[in-house]
């Protein structure tokens, strides 16, 4: 019977990835809050892993690069239109659109979740580990 490791994390590490890239989305919003023009973004999370895992499971049927020199498949979460611009609450007259009260609030319950995930995750390597060492 083969082992497939990604069953046994599951969507933990694609989950990893899209609250990393998150954070660094609303960490520019909260940079740029003083910039003209500057048009606050972020990820709809839900449709991000759900887009994140149906490219996991159709990686078994999907294309395949055999040479370096063959164009790959575009996971860039910009590309794929996951990343959209907040509706702001209150215009500014600069045509800035970020909500620092916002911003942070969003940066740390997406930082709560992260920690979250990563807890679940190194709950799984630990059982993993107590069955491989047989404590």
């Amino acid at each position: 019977m083969p082992f497939n490791i990604d069953s046994v994390f599951g969507i933990y590490p694609q989950a990893l990835t899209l609250r990393a890239h998150r954070a660094e989305i609303l960490a520019a919003n909260m940079a740029n809050a003083d910039t003209p023009n500057y048009k606050a973004q972020d990820v709809d999370f839900k449709a991000a892993l759900k887009n994140s895992m149906s490219a996991v499971q159709d990686s078994s049927n999907s294309l395949k690069r055999t040479q370096t020199g063959h164009i790959g498949i575009d996971t860039d979460m910009e590309a794929m239109g996951l990343v959209m611009y907040r509706v702001p609450n209150q215009s500014s007259l600069d045509g800035n659109t970020v909500n620092t009260e916002t911003e942070q609030a969003e940066f740390t319950r997406n930082a709560i979740q992260y920690q979250a995930t990563l807890t679940f995750l190194n709950g799984r390597i630990r059982t993993m580990m107590t069955a491989i060492r047989g404590d």
